[in-house]
């Protein structure tokens, strides 16, 4: 496909391409918000509410290993093969959801979805920094979150409706012939854009620190349940314990050095994606629970909030693309955060019976605006940074983040849901939000770390420095 600067997204020689990520952004959509809503009647019907938590994080483990399989190889065999992996799992996956008995097995259907979720934005991130200017890259972020909209204004009525009508579990089977028709479109297209020219070989990342990573994670998530619903601290303690020794070392290896102590320029940016994701998914996750199960209100009424959020997520995106040829990205992102920052304080004022319920459908409507105007700027500033052939691998380190980021913060809002399942699950979500928002001030420390310059400008990228001997940062 060619390189060059002549035309828009929707030019002959992009248009197959913008196409067929837009759908396979609009069926991920689709199965996401149909997820958040219907949960609490899942929960309430296979009786887990303990494993709540675990239909969320489970999903972002899985996305682990998809999403640094897929990197891989988009970088070693070009886009197409990945993608029609992801597509397999993710098909899998949402079969064994459907017909779960339990909310164990719903669990593993939704760790396989993951899977096929996690490949494909590092696919997609691949294929944007690969084959599109800088000049169109915000405009295609922008497109992307629009991908969101349709989804967004009648996903969660329609699966309010579906559960109601035919039972939730076709909410999950219903997808199935959307994946198919989608990825008939998508598959072609990628196809055509083949591997690249230049392919780097030397620092590919593993399959097996992928797995230690997720299974750091899964046991940080377990004890973190263990301690907090169970009392078993000392317990839940070594799993967190465990979770530590197994799973940091491989991340390491699989992220720039110095993410984890937020060195300036793209290790920066992959921490500041990590610590967004936790601020808003990680509230994000309770929302409908906070309005159905705490203000009482039906799901279809907890799906505006869903939907409102949506909505402003991608006026955001627009926002920040015409933005981002005057502002920094740095600006953009701190603007963002604030927003998020306040519509968290929204939910928590909303939780308290004195405060109107719709309150909390505008507080989080708000903060979907200020995701819009932080999320797309991280993904620019890594693009920028990307040296040619190594697309894939700086996505998949993105894209870990974003995973991670949002798994650990559900999965900690999720400890405090379960300690507070049976007296009062008020106090456990409140807990839950503060939580986000302590990630959120620490992110606006961050910021500062960030590359300089606005999205638009086109640096000459830095090549991604191999792992230091045993996965050390230096």
């Amino acid at each position: 496909m060619s390189k060059g600067r002549d035309g828009g997204l929707w030019a002959p020689q992009r248009r197959a391409l913008t196409a067929g990520l837009v759908l396979t952004i609009t069926f991920v959509a689709s199965e996401a918000l149909a997820v958040v809503t219907v949960m609490p009647v899942v929960a309430r019907d296979l009786g887990g509410v303990r494993l709540y938590g675990w239909v969320f994080s489970g999903f972002m483990l899985g996305s682990v290993v998809g999403i640094v399989l897929a990197g891989r190889e988009a970088d070693r065999r070009g886009p197409a093969p990945p993608f029609v992996a992801a597509l397999v799992f993710f098909g899998a996956g949402l079969a064994i959801a459907g017909l779960a008995p339990t909310m164990g097995v719903l669990v593993a259907g939704r760790v396989l979805q993951g899977i096929g979720a996690g490949a494909i934005p590092s696919v997609g991130y691949a294929a944007i920094g690969r084959y599109l200017p800088g000049s169109l890259r915000a405009r295609m972020m922008a497109v992307l979150s629009t991908a969101w909209v349709v989804p967004g204004l009648a996903g969660p009525a329609v699966a309010a409706e579906v559960a109601r009508a035919f039972g939730w579990r076709w909410v999950f089977l219903g997808l199935l012939p959307v994946v198919a028709v989608a990825g008939s479109i998508a598959v072609p297209a990628l196809v055509r854009l083949g591997p690249p020219e230049t392919i780097d070989t030397e620092s590919q990342p593993r399959l097996i620190d992928a797995l230690r990573t997720a299974a750091g994670a899964a046991l940080l998530l377990a004890g973190l349940t263990l301690a907090a619903g169970s009392g078993e601290v000392l317990a839940g303690c070594a799993l967190i314990a465990g979770g530590a020794v197994a799973g940091l070392p491989a991340l390491r290896r699989l992220v720039p050095p110095g993410t984890l102590t937020a060195r300036a320029g793209l290790p920066a940016v992959i921490l500041a994606r990590g610590l967004l994701t936790f601020t808003f998914f990680g509230a994000d996750a309770y929302v409908t629970l906070a309005v159905t199960s705490i203000r009482h209100h039906s799901p279809v009424y907890a799906g505006i909030a869903v939907t409102g959020a949506t909505l402003t997520w991608t006026a955001g995106a627009w926002v920040q693309a015409r933005l981002n040829e005057t502002w920094t990205g740095r600006r953009l992102i701190r603007v963002g955060v604030v927003i998020v920052l306040a519509g968290i304080g929204g939910m928590v004022a909303a939780l308290q019976p004195a405060v109107p319920a719709w309150s909390a459908l505008a507080a989080w409507t708000v903060a979907g605006f200020g995701m819009g105007l932080a999320y797309a700027p991280t993904s620019l500033m890594m693009l920028r940074k990307a040296a040619p052939g190594q697309e894939g691998r700086v996505s998949a380190s993105l894209n870990l983040a974003d995973v991670l980021g949002t798994a650990i913060g559900i999965g900690v809002g999720g400890a405090a849901v379960a300690a507070t399942a049976g007296t009062d699950l008020r106090l456990g979500v409140t807990v839950a939000f503060a939580i986000t928002a302590l990630a959120g001030v620490t992110l606006l420390a961050v910021t500062g770390r960030l590359p300089a310059g606005t999205g638009a400008a086109s640096p000459a990228a830095e090549p991604v420095p191999a792992p230091a001997p045993g996965g050390a940062s230096p």
